[in-house]
């Protein structure tokens, strides 16, 4: 064994210790098949560490062996977790002490001998494949070139074969992110909510992203309960605890404020991901300055974490389209219009540079801009990315937003791939929108920091001239 490899193990066993056996006793039933039934699933990855979630067959304890050779000769067992029927036998294995910007080999194990004598058995459905492969996030303070990757809308019932997932495959992000719909259940039931996520993470096409790229998640109105639903969704409370049994997100929400909001940085730039739908106002209720998509508390964390972060891009993720194209009573922000203004205020105010918008929902991909730069601020830009897995529409198409920059795109189920560049002194993004077959779309947009500035007019030099002067449908 290299004296690097034997340093590695050491220190990761010296900080983990010994795994802390959870599970109760059960019947020793040689008879059994302990095996995962969904997953495993990469959730955030963090510069020490990295998340990863499960969900086995039964009562059984769940084990992650780790690697640094993908010969896998030395694992070393790093997590044991109990599945529950309380927890619905999902099990979140939060890795640390592991080191930043590294690949590591991983496995899973399912009811290691513990009960049964020396009998162990390796997850049977993946015991022939080769170890999985993961990559923790780059150190704190380090700028670096990434690419993320996402989508909305991922409709089981529309599309069960999924292609989408090898074309995302194809282009091999460092993170994915969903923007909301991921699935839907339009239902008040937990069960059937539980059991629309249980579907949709069995896509066979879906195996090979979830196993190898991180995930992160946010909810729209058919993952959170019925059509538009709001904050008057009578089972929140319920919708809230399947969602944060299902994703392995870095957080949820405040002490003081339930959601599934929550910052994340990777590679010097710094994601914020919202939640729209537990404290939004009823889309028809009057525009005013009472009128809320965020609520109070959630407004006031998303301000005070933006004017602190130091990061060259920040990136908004909303399920809700940031644009005016619905109008009132729309299901998006233009509905909220004076939220969304103040928040936009907000940023020019306090002179909050590089911030950038992410959304979906619309069942078309779109690409299109603010125009703050005529009110003394700089221009945002809104890349929406929809569906995943879905049929797409038209009907978002002769909407007219403030700026089109490209065409709507209706073509075929797509995803969104942003680029950013940091290494460099002028950091930059470029944003494609991606179709089923795996190919770009439209003219990338690219982005340079210091255009994301006050004083900075821009969107008119991003958009195709057919889109600004003869938009017509």
């Amino acid at each position: 064994m290299s004296i690097a490899r034997r340093s590695f193990l050491t220190t990761l066993l010296s900080c983990i210790g010994a795994p802390r056996v959870l599970s109760q006793e059960f019947e020793n039933d040689r008879n059994s098949y302990p095996r995962l039934v969904q997953g495993p699933m990469l959730g955030g990855a963090r510069p020490d560490g990295i998340d990863i979630w499960t969900r086995a067959n039964g009562a059984y304890d769940v084990e992650i062996h780790l690697d640094t050779d993908r010969a896998f000769k030395n694992p070393v067992l790093v997590s044991r977790l109990a599945a529950t029927a309380e927890n619905d036998f999902v099990t979140v294995h939060k890795l640390r002490s592991l080191q930043s910007g590294a690949s590591y080999y991983y496995r899973v194990l399912v009811n290691r001998g513990r009960h049964l004598g020396n009998w162990a058995r390796l997850v049977p459905d993946l015991a022939y494949l080769p170890p999985f492969q993961f990559k923790t996030a780059p150190a704190l303070g380090t700028k670096s070139g990434f690419r993320i990757a996402f989508g909305s809308c991922a409709r089981l019932q529309a599309d069960r074969v999924q292609p989408i997932w090898d074309a995302v495959a194809l282009w091999e992000p460092d993170l994915f992110f969903w923007l909301g719909d991921t699935v839907y259940s339009d239902s008040q039931s937990p069960l059937i909510l539980a059991g629309q996520y249980q579907q949709q993470r069995s896509v066979a096409s879906l195996q090979k992203v979830v196993r190898k790229i991180p995930q992160l998640a946010i909810w729209d109105d058919h993952d959170y309960g019925r059509d538009n639903h709001d904050r008057t969704n009578p089972v929140k409370e319920e919708s809230l605890k399947v969602f944060k049994n299902y994703w392995a997100n870095p957080s949820y929400g405040l002490p003081d404020a339930p959601g599934v909001f929550y910052q994340y940085g990777y590679g010097g730039v710094d994601f914020f991901f919202l939640d729209g739908r537990y404290y939004r106002d009823p889309n028809k209720d009057a525009d005013n300055a009472n009128k809320t998509m965020l609520g109070r508390v959630q407004k006031r964390w998303l301000k005070e974490r933006l004017k602190n972060s130091a990061a060259p891009f920040k990136v908004l993720v909303s399920g809700s389209g940031w644009s005016n194209a619905g109008g009132a009573g729309d299901d998006s922000w233009s509905s909220f219009i004076t939220e969304r203004n103040e928040i936009f205020d907000f940023i020019r105010d306090n002179e909050i540079s590089g911030v950038v918008l992410l959304s979906g929902d619309t069942h078309v991909g779109e690409l299109n801009a603010i125009p703050w730069s005529a009110q003394g601020g700089y221009d945002f830009y809104d890349m929406v990315a929809s569906p995943l897995a879905q049929n797409t529409t038209q009907k978002f198409i002769c909407q007219k937003p403030e700026a089109r920059i490209r065409t709507p795109y209706s073509g075929s189920t797509n995803f969104g791939v942003i680029d950013f560049d940091l290494e460099t002194d002028a950091p930059s993004l470029e944003f494609k929108l991606i179709n089923v077959q795996g190919g770009s779309v439209w003219e990338p947009l690219i982005l340079q920091a210091d255009e994301l500035v006050n004083g900075s007019m821009s969107w008119q030099n991003k958009a195709g001239p057919k889109v600004i002067q003869h938009w017509q449908c």
